[in-house]
């Protein structure tokens, strides 16, 4: 009687409800893993308009808009060493939180209009993001992050979906 009573119990437990929460505004949100998503904005001309998102675990998509050699979703993988070149060659210009180098921001200088943008935004397994949008109108002070970002793309095997520049 004392082990079926002991089985009832156990039984029992399992059937006690989970409160099921969400975190409090604000707070950090686990994802699978880190991320990194760069998109590139249109310009007055035949610039190639995409979205590339990158994960630590190798997992890739690439999203052709405009102007690339192709249009729609595509998955790619990349290698923990491209994956890592990636992000180091980005690394650099990441910010805590928003950053924006644009016509309208004090860090632009001068610009030409009809420029491309990019959007570069970070996700963290930790919970920490961050999003920098440059305008590439914006070189004046800033060529190193101009370079940067230009090049970065050629750092994944997305060569063939982009396309001819």
């Amino acid at each position: 009687m004392r082990v079926m009573m002991a089985v009832v119990l156990v039984l029992a437990a399992g059937c006690t409800p989970v409160e099921l929460r969400s975190p409090p505004a604000g707070a950090p949100v686990a994802i699978e893993g880190d991320s990194i998503s760069y998109a590139t904005g249109p310009c007055f001309g035949t610039c190639p308009v995409y979205t590339v998102t990158v994960h630590a675990d190798g997992s890739g998509t690439f999203e052709g808009q405009r102007f690339t050699a192709v249009t729609g979703s595509r998955a790619f993988r990349v290698t923990s060493d491209e994956y890592r070149r990636f992000a180091a060659a980005l690394a650099p210009y990441r910010p805590d939180g928003e950053r924006r180098v644009d016509m309208d921001s004090p860090d632009c200088g001068p610009a030409p209009t009809d420029m491309p943008s990019v959007d570069v935004n970070w996700a963290m397994a930790s919970g920490g993001a961050g999003h920098l949008h440059f305008y590439h109108g914006c070189r004046v002070g800033n060529a190193a992050m101009a370079e940067a970002l230009r090049d970065a793309p050629k750092l994944l095997p997305i060569a063939d979906l982009i396309g001819e520049r």
